[in-house]
């Protein structure tokens, strides 16, 4: 099944290297329509603002960790439904159950290759069709 690789992508990531890097490895997997935001705070603004299709996020992260952010999104009427992968440098089985309760779409654990990155996007997407 071929997903669409213009859908736009919110990277929410408080290190700006770790933005670059997941932009990176979005355009290695044929996604180029990439914006960026620097904590959920942010990430929330432009979700209320902007058209975006997908949210890829930190979960450490000042003002409003990632956990927040989608718990956000998800009460949120109009964003409800928005595919949300969650990144974390920490793979603990609590933080995992949580995200999922929460309605997390996916979950990847840092360090993590384009080829992952794109297997999970793929398949969040072909999940929502």
């Amino acid at each position: 099944m071929d997903v669409n690789k213009k859908i736009k992508i919110l990277v929410v990531d408080d290190f700006a290297t770790m933005r670059k890097v997941i932009r990176n490895l979005l355009k290695q997997s044929g996604y180029e329509n990439i914006t960026e935001a620097e904590d959920g705070v942010v990430a929330m603004n432009m979700l209320k603002s902007t058209k975006i299709d997908f949210v890829i996020s930190d979960w450490n992260m000042p003002n409003m960790t990632g956990i927040e952010l989608l718990k956000a999104v998800r009460s949120d009427n109009e964003l409800g439904s928005m595919p949300f992968l969650m990144v974390t440098a920490e793979s603990l089985k609590d933080n995992v159950v949580e995200a999922v309760k929460a309605g997390v779409s996916n979950y990847i654990v840092k360090p993590f290759t384009a080829e992952v990155l794109g297997e999970k996007i793929d398949k969040i997407l072909e999940n929502i069709k």
